[in-house]
C-alpha cells in the first residue's frame, strides 16, 4: 500500500526553543518542524547536545534572516568541573587525568582578565568545524587528531558566579564562534588542575533571552490539545531577530518596485548600512542596505502570498 505523503503547512517566523539536554540541535528542530507541519525550517547556529538553553528556531520565510542571528553575540552559564580533564572537554568524553583541586576564588579571579576582550582560541577536535570535507568530531571519534588554526574571538563578559569544592559556574558574553569548552579547559589549565564543562546553558542568542523562550514539553502539550496550528501562538515575526536595526517604511509605489529588484528612495533611511524595510501597510516585508548614492538596495525579500 502507497504511504500517503504528507502535505506541509506554510509557516512563517520564529520560535525561542529551550533546547532539551540530549537533542542535538537539528534533531530539536526536527521535532518542532512536525509539531508544526512546518514546510521550511533552519536553526541558528548548533547547539551540543549535552547544552540546553536559547535556540532560535526559523520557519518559513524567516530562514532568510537566520544569517544574522547566526552571527549575532551568545549569553552563556557554565558549570566547571575542576580536577578532571575529558578527551572532550565536556562531560560526554571519557576522562583523561584527574588531579588535586587545590584553588580558592581569589585564584580564579585573578585568572579571569587574561580571558576577556579579544583573546585567540584554538577550536576543539569535538567541533562541527570541518577538515577536507570531514567534521572534526568524526575524525576525532577515529582517533585523528589534526592541526586547528587559532581563531580571534571576544569575550565581553566573565564573572565567577560561585565556587564550591571543585565545582565553578561562570556567566560568560561573548562573539559567534566562541567555544565554551576551550574557555573553560584553558583555565583548567593556568589553575593548574584541568577542567572540563560539566553543564551548559546558553542564556542568550542576539536579542533573545530564556525568559523568551517555550520548552518542548509545552509545544507538546499544545499540541495535543490543538494540533498543528495551536503552535502558531509561540511564533515570533520573521523580523523578531532584526529590531535592532533601523526601520524604513517604503509608500505602496516604492514598495512594489523595491520588490522587483529595484533600489529606491526612503525619507526616513539612515545614510548607510542594513535596514528593515515596511511596507505601507505596515509590514515586513525584507531587508535593504543603503548604497552610496542613498538609495537602499533589496538584500532579502519576503515572499508574497
Amino acid at each position: 500500500m502507497a504511504q500517503v505523503k504528507r502535505i506541509r503547512r506554510k509557516v512563517d517566523g520564529i520560535i525561542l526553543l529551550d533546547k532539551p539536554y540530549g537533542f542535538s540541535s537539528n534533531a530539536a528542530l526536527q521535532k518542532v518542524r512536525w509539531l508544526l507541519n512546518a514546510e521550511k525550517a533552519g536553526h541558528t547556529g548548533s547547539l551540543d547536545p549535552l547544552a540546553t538553553g536559547v535556540l532560535p528556531l526559523c520557519f518559513g520565510e524567516a530562514t532568510k534572516f537566520s544569517q544574522y542571528l547566526l552571527d549575532a553575540d551568545k549569553g552563556y552559564e557554565t558549570l566547571a568541573q575542576l580536577g578532571v580533564t575529558t578527551t572532550t572537554g565536556d562531560a560526554e568524553g571519557e576522562v583523561l587525568e584527574r588531579r588535586e583541586v587545590t584553588v580558592g576564588r581569589d585564584d580564579v579571579e585573578a585568572l579571569l582578565p587574561r580571558f576577556r576582550g579579544e583573546i585567540s582560541q584554538v577550536p576543539p577536535m569535538y567541533s562541527a568545524l570541518k577538515k577536507d570535507g570531514q567534521p572534526l568530531y568524526k575524525l576525532a571519534r577515529a582517533g585523528e587528531v589534526v592541526e586547528r588554526e587559532a581563531r580571534s574571538v571576544t569575550i565581553a563578559r566573565l564573572e565567577l558566579l560561585s565556587l564550591e569544592e571543585s565545582k565553578l559556574r561562570l556567566s560568560v558574553a561573548c562573539s559567534k564562534g566562541t567555544y565554551i569548552r576551550t574557555l573553560v579547559e584553558d583555565l583548567g589549565q593556568l589553575l593548574g588542575c584541568g577542567a572540563h564543562v560539566a553543564e551548559l546553558r546558553r542564556t542568550q542568542a542576539g536579542p533573545f533571552n530564556l525568559a523568551q523562550t517555550v520548552t518542548l514539553e509545552e509545544l507538546e502539550a499544545a499540541h495535543a490539545e490543538g494540533g498543528n496550528e495551536a503552535l502558531d501562538r509561540f511564533l515570533l515575526p520573521a523580523d523578531s531577530g532584526l529590531q535592532h536595526w533601523p526601520l524604513v517604511h517604503f509608500s505602496e509605489h516604492s514598495a512594489y518596485y523595491w520588490l522587483h529588484g529595484q533600489p529606491v528612495r526612503a525619507p526616513d533611511a539612515p545614510k548607510f548600512g542594513m535596514v528593515r524595510v515596511q511596507d505601507h501597510n505596515g509590514r515586513f516585508i525584507g531587508i535593504g542596505e543603503v548604497s552610496e548614492d542613498g538609495r537602499i538596495a533589496p538584500r532579502r525579500l519576503i515572499r508574497s502570498e
